[in-house]
């Protein structure tokens, strides 16, 4: 199974998205990327590890046509990446997980961490989900 996880910047969501794919299908061919490239954002990388994912070394990538087009599985974790993905050959299933960005939560820094672990934690269930598929 590859599956392919994007979101706008490859930043966030799409890498949270990988880095639990990884974990809990360690057979399948797991990648993320994003419609642009905003870099790894530190918050998504803290938050990850506390749930024992290293995430630290992805780097934010931007949407590869051949993985994509090769892909048993599309997720798009923002409106953003479902509207603007590229289209694909009728043989790649597409699912729409829609997420808040945590990077764009105001306040202060627990504010911020309560939004990236919500974030975290609805795609980790998301995932989870996926196995009894």
């Amino acid at each position: 199974m590859q599956v392919y996880f994007l979101c706008t910047g490859n930043s966030c969501r799409s890498q949270m998205a990988e880095g639990f794919a990884r974990k809990y299908f360690p057979d399948w061919t797991i990648a993320s990327a994003g419609i642009e490239k905003h870099g790894l954002n530190q918050m998504a990388v803290r938050v990850m590890s506390e749930k024992g994912i290293d995430i630290s070394k992805n780097e934010s990538k931007l949407i590869d046509v051949d993985f994509l087009n090769s892909s048993d599985l599309v997720v798009t974790l923002c409106g953003d990446a479902r509207d603007k993905c590229p289209m694909t050959p009728p043989t790649v299933k597409k699912e729409h997980w829609g997420f808040i960005d945590p990077a764009l939560i105001q306040g202060t820094e627990n504010d911020k961490l309560r939004a990236f672990r919500t974030v975290r934690d609805g795609i980790e269930k998301r995932i989870i989900k996926m196995r009894s598929k």
